[in-house]
């Protein structure tokens, strides 16, 4: 089944959340969301988002055509990801999956999604993304880039990726802050932190033979792949000169880095350029980070200033979700 969207550009990058599941997964290490005076708060933290932006479909779809968006894709926002193995966890994933599922129906052909799935149960996460496939309207999973203290090259990340190939939906990875003692002010968790859990999901990937396996697989990395642009260099090099950055059996970093997708979340013009030399041109998409304070309202300016225009930019985003590129538009 294939869904039909309006016509433009398509932002891959924006979240939702309904707010009978602001309680968050059963086990979450954080705590749950709330409105304050329209304000959403994470236990008493502020976050600087109005509550209606993350979980009324008639502003989300309102801010989206002020972006000049044809379309957006919906996922979780990363708190909501299930990290923990905790009862109920099941009873959640599919309540998200089966609202999403019908906002994006009922959307007129402006919303599209990305699931959830129980990440530490691989037989449950199967079947979960069989269902999503069969939605039209979901066209894939989102995840985190690390479990506990791994990734993708290992289980039980690498068995998410193989399910998702063989549903054929697409994979997006977003970064979930993870504190750390010397990343406490400033909100380095975010500036720091989420740039360097992104890289190491794309070295694991690259380096650990995720790609020569899935060769199918479609997975994004957001805010343009994080750090990792940056060191593509320093992974050739290493790979060329040691044998345990070989021991994945993979090809040269530099080939593997232009398999994956990202979004163009850079928030700066030469960062983007550098994502671009290394990147394939036809695996850059739109990311808006909606509707988070590290995103922007005007998600479009910085690839148009980059040369990246709309008409490559809907492409990228229907050839990653797994949309016919000919289908007629609504």
């Amino acid at each position: 089944m294939t869904s039909r969207i309006r016509q433009g550009p398509i932002d891959v990058h924006a979240h939702w959340l309904p707010e009978d599941l602001f309680g968050l997964p059963p086990g979450s290490p954080v705590p749950p969301l709330n409105g304050r005076d329209g304000q959403l708060h994470l236990g008493g933290l502020p976050l600087s988002i109005e509550t209606a932006a993350m979980c009324d479909i008639d502003r989300v779809i309102a801010d989206t055509d002020a972006a000049g968006l044809g379309s957006r894709v919906l996922s979780a926002p990363p708190f909501a990801f299930p990290v923990a193995a905790a009862p109920g966890v099941d009873d959640y994933v599919g309540a998200f999956n089966a609202e999403l599922a019908k906002v994006c129906s009922d959307s007129a052909g402006r919303l599209l999604g990305l699931g959830l799935v129980t990440l530490h149960d691989p037989d449950a996460a199967r079947q979960q993304m069989a269902a999503l496939a069969r939605s039209g309207s979901v066209r894939g999973i989102a995840v985190p880039p690390l479990l506990g203290h791994t990734s993708f090259d290992v289980e039980p990340m690498r068995d998410l990726l193989r399910f998702a190939v063989e549903s054929d939906l697409a994979v997006l990875v977003h970064p979930m802050q993870l504190p750390r003692p010397e990343w406490s002010s400033y909100y380095l968790a975010n500036l720091i932190g989420n740039p360097v859990e992104t890289a190491t999901a794309a070295a694991a990937l690259v380096l650990g033979g995720v790609l020569e396996e899935l060769p199918g697989l479609r997975i994004c990395l957001l805010h343009g792949g994080g750090c990792a642009p940056a060191l593509v260099g320093r992974w050739q090099h290493g790979w060329q000169q040691r044998a345990d950055v070989r021991s994945g059996q993979t090809r040269a970093p530099r080939e593997g880095f232009a398999a994956l997708w990202f979004d163009t979340l850079t928030h700066d013009g030469p960062a983007l350029d550098l994502l671009r030399a290394h990147s394939d041109p036809s695996h850059l998409m739109c990311g808006s980070d909606y509707p988070f304070d590290m995103g922007v309202a005007r998600p479009l300016d910085l690839p148009h200033d980059g040369g990246i225009d709309d008409v490559a930019l809907e492409r990228n985003a229907r050839a990653f979700l797994g949309l016919d590129l000919g289908e007629k538009h609504e």
